[in-house]
């Protein structure tokens, strides 16, 4: 079942999203807390405005709190017990601008305490598409064999999410956790992907929407229709599910 969060517009999603994406990591690393009971967060990143968005206004918590020498709300956060993995990737380098990796870098992760060795990008470019998905669900299963605390999903349009257009193979995937897409209808062509098993695999899944073009798929969501059609609808948390939209995205959900 999806719990909306029904926010007045995105400035007030992403500030909303930030303070219980802060409570969310600092539940996980409490004692013995986290799907692993390690005390150790695993959090799914995505890109997009409200993602990025929610990234930077986390940076911007943690300096000001650092400035203030406050102890709420970031620095909550211990950056040193957090795994950070990406929900999809673009084969490109890290340093394009189309990089969902490169953003979350340049908006969070270069700027606060988390050691790179907790950053689990994909590796493209340096072997195939196929290889390079086997790598990275072998990364999934060594760093997270039991899943993740937070996937965080944004949507488009035609609601998808990470790379999982509707009518795809990639969509319909029931056993593997990453493929490999090759045709994206969103340019550019070739990316990797979790799959929805994998996002299955997480204990609190976010999707963070705005925008009137979303609107449709919104309610598609909501009414909880078929993942062929609308991806976005097949997102699942084992513990919790929540649609965090603004208003200009809620015009065609039930009244």
């Amino acid at each position: 079942m999806v719990t909306i969060n029904r926010v007045a517009d995105l400035e007030e999603l992403i500030s909303s999203a930030a303070l219980k994406f802060i409570d969310v990591v600092a539940q996980a690393q409490s004692l013995n807390g986290g799907v692993h009971g390690d005390g150790i967060a695993r959090v799914v990143l995505t890109g997009g405005g409200a993602g990025i968005g929610m990234l930077k206004e986390l940076r911007r918590l943690d300096q000001a709190a650092r400035d203030q020498g406050e102890d709420f709300p970031a620095l909550r956060i211990d950056w040193e017990r957090i795994h950070i993995f990406f929900g999809d990737e673009r084969n490109v380098p890290v340093s394009d601008p189309d990089s969902n990796e490169g953003q979350a870098r340049e908006a969070l992760l270069d700027h606060v305490d988390i050691p790179n060795r907790h950053i689990h990008g994909f590796d493209l470019g340096a072997i195939s598409m196929s290889s390079a998905a086997d790598a990275y669900e072998e990364e999934l299963r060594e760093y997270a064999p039991q899943g993740f605390d937070l996937h965080l999903l944004g949507m488009g349009g035609e609601g998808h999410i990470n790379s999982l257009f509707p009518h795809t193979d990639a969509v319909r995937e029931q056993e593997e956790f990453v493929v490999a897409v090759h045709d994206s209808p969103k340019p550019p062509s070739e990316r990797l992907t979790l799959t929805l098993p994998a996002i299955a695999k997480a204990k609190h899944v976010w999707l963070l929407v705005a925008g009137e073009e979303k609107a449709e798929a919104a309610a598609h969501v909501a009414a909880g229709s078929p993942a062929e059609d609308w991806p976005a609808a097949g997102a699942h948390g084992a513990e919790e599910t929540i649609l965090f939209l603004a208003e200009n995205a809620a015009g065609k959900l039930p009244k």
